[in-house]
């Protein structure tokens, strides 16, 4: 349904370090800045979109909104949420872990903007 998701920061180097981090734990690349500044990752079809908004006006998070990132093991989702917080995210949420049950194993985060990401597998 989506093909890309972008968000708004303020500081994109400390952006890019929290995403380079979450990113590569899940066998991603590091992401590249394109000639606008924006800080572009690709991985198993997706695509993420860093940068200032376009406004010029400060970036915020979205107060309710969640982004969610597949991931194939709770190992895989235990790293991508040790990778952030070494990265300057800060958690958010339960710890991760199996929510009873749900079927699924979660990982909650925010990213240095403020916005809050879920890293989540299906158990089965």
């Amino acid at each position: 349904m989506f093909s890309h998701l972008v968000l708004g920061a303020n500081d994109i180097e400390a952006s890019k370090k929290f995403y380079d981090a979450i990113i590569t734990a899940t066998g991603g690349k590091e992401g590249f800045t394109d000639p606008k500044g924006r800080v572009i990752y690709m991985h198993n079809g997706g695509m993420l979109l860093i940068t200032k908004p376009i406004d010029g006006k400060d970036a915020t998070c979205a107060n309710g909104g969640t982004v969610g990132f597949a991931m194939e093991s709770p190992a895989q989702a235990d790293a991508w949420h040790a990778a952030g917080i070494a990265a300057g995210g800060t958690t958010c949420e339960d710890p991760p872990g199996e929510r009873e049950g749900s079927g699924l194993y979660l990982a909650y985060l925010r990213d240095p903007a403020g916005n809050k990401l879920c890293g989540l597998h299906r158990l089965g």
